[in-house]
């Protein structure tokens, strides 16, 4: 059940999977008068696709002014007859990094659109990892978060920013205007960090390390795809040499084979480190949050991966409170003991020697794609 936490002049009201998080949505944006903005990997065709193109094309007819960037990749399977309906009905849609080559294995067709971000009137946003992707029977487990408050204008501005750089590499001019925002100094409650290719390449991955190293009793991380590099594995090593508790809840059903086999192959190093290590098997994991010491919390688009902290453009919200950074802890605490099962030594001691020459073969493929798409600088650190 959503909870609404008041932290530092903010409303945030963590939504679990997309049963809490569509229907508030949806709302925010039939209620919208002025402006609404979307950013998302997927926008699939299906009943939820179908739900927000009708709400977003609504809103257009009462003059609300919407835009809508769309991922080149991940929204590749979008019906042109739905662009069209909608781009005929006032609403504005780009695409970043359109799909030219499939077959390419260039860095920059990696370089996605990664992030899942909304901001309604420039007053209400919403934060987290969910595309816009109806899930039959049993949800995704993911997370998002609906705020108010100052943040909402540094989303804002980044969303601004981005669509009129899209709009100039699409040719299309862009009558939008950017604002300034006005930065603000010092420690703060709640902030949100991005990944970028310019200034910001890894904000996301320090303030991860940042909160790891100084932690004190615990570590929580719950990532759909989990391949950290040799520097994030030596923190998360270095937190149980402390005698923190350090638990990750990582994937447990298999849903791209080599990636899910190349993170298999560090549960060795991990479980003799005496870290935990909690597979979900209820239904797939698509989280991207953390939980440091139950006061620091982050939720988000970012995975612990190359791709997430190398390549794509990622937004999370960091939050310092722990009346919000407990429930997260209580939810993803809840998840582990119903729908998930914790992984021993023993279980990987009784994996066959080929099984694990497997694994071990997935991850160093893994590494020689990263070299093949130019990512060679990088691979020491993997």
């Amino acid at each position: 059940m959503s909870a609404l936490h008041e932290v530092s002049g903010h409303s945030l009201t963590l939504l679990h999977t997309g049963e809490e998080y569509f229907p508030r949505l949806f709302a925010t944006i039939h209620a919208a008068s002025k402006s609404v903005y979307i950013e998302t990997y997927i926008f699939a065709a299906d009943e939820i696709g179908s739900q927000l193109k009708q709400a977003l094309e609504l809103a257009a007819a009462r003059k609300v002014s919407v835009h809508l960037l769309l991922d080149g990749f991940g929204s590749a399977d979008m019906p042109t007859s739905w662009l069209n309906e909608m781009r005929k009905l006032g609403v504005h849609v780009l695409w970043f990094r359109p799909e030219l080559a499939r077959l390419s294995l260039h860095r920059n067709r990696l370089r996605r659109l990664h992030r899942k971000l909304v901001v309604i009137d420039g007053h209400i946003a919403f934060v987290g990892g969910i595309n816009i992707l109806e899930e039959l029977a049993v949800p995704r487990l993911d997370y998002a978060v609906e705020v108010q408050g100052p943040v909402v204008s540094e989303i804002a501005y980044s969303m601004h920013k981005l669509w009129r750089m899209v709009s100039w590499t699409n040719f299309r001019r862009s009558s939008h205007r950017i604002g300034q925002v006005r930065q603000r100094t010092g420690h703060r409650k709640v902030q949100f960090v991005i990944r970028d290719n310019v200034r910001h390449r890894q904000d996301i991955e320090h303030a991860y390390l940042q909160a790891i190293a100084q932690a004190q009793h615990e570590v929580i991380i719950a990532n759909a795809y989990f391949f950290p590099g040799r520097h994030y594995r030596r923190e998360l090593l270095k937190a149980r040499q402390r005698g923190l508790r350090v638990v990750l809840f990582l994937q447990g059903k298999i849903e791209y084979r080599l990636q899910h086999y190349a993170t298999l192959a560090l549960y060795d190093e991990l479980l003799q480190a005496g870290i935990e290590i909690h597979e979900y098997t209820k239904s797939f994991l698509h989280a991207k949050v953390a939980v440091v010491d139950s006061r620091w919390a982050t939720v988000g688009s970012s995975n612990i991966d190359p791709f997430s902290l190398w390549l794509a453009r990622e937004g999370n919200l960091m939050v310092d409170d722990s009346g919000f950074a407990k429930s997260l802890r209580a939810s993803l605490l809840h998840e582990m003991q119903y729908g998930a099962h914790q992984v021993t030594q023993e279980d990987w001691f009784q994996r066959g020697w080929w099984d694990r020459m497997v694994l071990y073969m997935s991850y160093f493929l893994v590494r020689l794609l990263l070299d093949m798409v130019g990512y060679v600088h990088k691979i020491d650190d993997i």
